[in-house]
């Protein structure tokens, strides 16, 4: 009796949970298991769409790219270098059925991003903080409003080469490196287009001068 009810109250062995996008990726591909790569697609669901709405524009148009991203990630599992990180791979991906999209929507205007992702404010804002701390005082004494709206507009303004790395570093946090190897550049020019990126949206911020500024 006393075997049986230590048998009953033993915990169940379960199989170890991939740590690494890495490992779980691998083990779909090896596997074939669809539910492994749900939990992948999970990981990324809302980052790389907030990536894709932020490039884009349009929500549309990111939801496709995101479901292009992942049928692609899914057709091409086979071809996965070991050796690579997944992430950089899925931005790579990503950035690709991004301009496809934008290809085929040339005359498709890009939507506010005031009507983006909710959680682009709060990191706006610490763009906003960032720009007016190295610009001059005129930038200062314009009021948040003012600022975060130059900022947006300066971001939409960038060419898309520049763009895309001031969402990928700043709004999606990769490093550097994940950024050069999603895009096949180097690392030092990956740093010189956000040094440009940075100067412009800089210099937007202080175009304006407040109007009570002798």
């Amino acid at each position: 009796m006393c075997a049986t009810l230590d048998m009953m109250s033993a915990p169940t062995p379960l199989e170890p949970v991939p740590s690494t996008d890495e490992e779980l990726f691998l083990q779909f591909r090896d596997r074939g298991d669809r539910d492994l790569f749900e939990q992948l697609v999970h990981r990324y669901e809302r980052e790389l769409y907030s990536y894709l709405r932020r490039y884009l524009g349009d929500a549309d148009l990111a939801s496709d790219a995101f479901q292009n991203t992942f049928l692609q990630i899914y057709l091409k599992r086979a071809q996965f270098d070991v050796t690579r990180r997944f992430r950089p791979w899925l931005y790579a991906v990503a950035m690709h059925q991004a301009i496809d999209a934008k290809r085929h929507q040339q005359r498709r205007q890009m939507v506010s991003l005031d009507q983006r992702c909710f959680g682009e404010e709060a990191e706006l804002g610490k763009l906003v903080d960032l720009l007016v701390s190295s610009a001059p005082d005129p930038a200062a004494r314009l009021d948040l409003r003012e600022q975060r709206e130059l900022v947006r507009n300066g971001v939409d303004e960038l060419p898309d080469f520049l763009r895309s790395v001031v969402l990928m570093v700043y709004f999606q946090g990769l490093k550097y490196s994940e950024v050069a190897e999603a895009l096949h550049l180097p690392v030092g020019t990956v740093k010189s287009r956000m040094h440009s990126a940075m100067l412009r949206l800089t210099e937007k911020l202080t175009q304006k001068q407040p109007d009570n500024a002798q």
